[in-house]
Parts: C-alpha cells; sequence; structure tokens
C-alpha cells in the first residue's frame, strides 16, 4: 500500500508570502498542527510547524537545560509575546525544510521518515513538486493496522 492511499488530500497550505503572524491565524482558525508552505507553482518549499511557532515564546535557556524538571513555572515570561517586528516577518525565516514524500511512497518508509526527523506529519508530493496531501503517523499506523484483521481473517 503506497502513501496516497491514506493520505489527507484536502490539505490546509500557505503561500511563501504569508507572514509568521498570517501563518499563526490558520494554526489557530483550522486547529492544526503544520502547515506546508507552497511556491507560486503549488510546490511545497518548507513546513511550519506549531513547534516553530511556539519557539518563538519559549525562554532561551531551555535550549540549554537539558531537565526542566526542575523548573515548575516560567513566571513572568509566561506573559511574554513575540514583537509585533517578529511576528510581520516573512514565515520563510521560520519554516523548516520541506522533508516530503512522492505519492508512491510505501507506508513503512514514510513512517520511517517520520521517525527518523522527528515529525508527526508530512507533505505528500506529486512528481513535479507539487502538494498532493499530508500524512500523519496515525494515518499510516491505522492503515498498517486495519490490513492486520483482514490477513486475520484469511
Amino acid at each position: 500500500m503506497n502513501i496516497s492511499n491514506c493520505m489527507k488530500r484536502n490539505v490546509v497550505s500557505i503561500p511563501d508570502t504569508y507572514t509568521i503572524r498570517e501563518a499563526a491565524e490558520v494554526f489557530v482558525k483550522k486547529h492544526i498542527g503544520l502547515l506546508p508552505v507552497l511556491d507560486k507553482d503549488s510546490r511545497v518549499v518548507g513546513v511550519v510547524s506549531l513547534r516553530n511557532l511556539l519557539s518563538l515564546e519559549l525562554p532561551d535557556f531551555v535550549n540549554f537545560v537539558a531537565d526542566l524538571d526542575f523548573v515548575h513555572d516560567f513566571g513572568a515570561v509566561e506573559t511574554t509575546r513575540p514583537t509585533a517586528e517578529v511576528l510581520d516577518g516573512p514565515v520563510t525565516t521560520l519554516m523548516g525544510p520541506a522533508i516530503s514524500v512522492p505519492e508512491d511512497t510505501g507506508l513503512l518508509r514514510t513512517y520511517a521518515l517520520l521517525l527518523q526527523h522527528n515529525l508527526h506529519d508530512m507533505p505528500v508530493v506529486e512528481a513535479d513538486g507539487k502538494l498532493a496531501g499530508i500524512a500523519s503517523r496515525v494515518d499510516i499506523g491505522i492503515a498498517i493496522l486495519s490490513n492486520w484483521g483482514k490477513e486475520m481473517q484469511a
């Protein structure tokens, strides 16, 4: 079975001309965790994750501390927000690489790539690089598990 058999086809995406603020608004409105960023030809040029956006809010020391268990409250830092200058900057400065798979990729290979890159969702692209869909760990896992019942009954 290929990834095209279980991916979501109605994908929310944004153009590479969006600002960080506009991307954040899409996350809030659509309640999603990953946004493919497309160029003018609908090709995936990157992705913005909820993690990328929330990193703008986290204090710098989080990246340097190996164990945060001793920090019970971030105190005054909880009320900070990115500046208007940051939020009005181009989303391309925040997006991550366009790690994607062609739509004829197998389920296990796609799942392995998700694990390898510590991703929960991955864009699926057509042969020309245009966005075809998005696949999550859950989509793949359910597709694999659904075949277990069929093989047991045979």
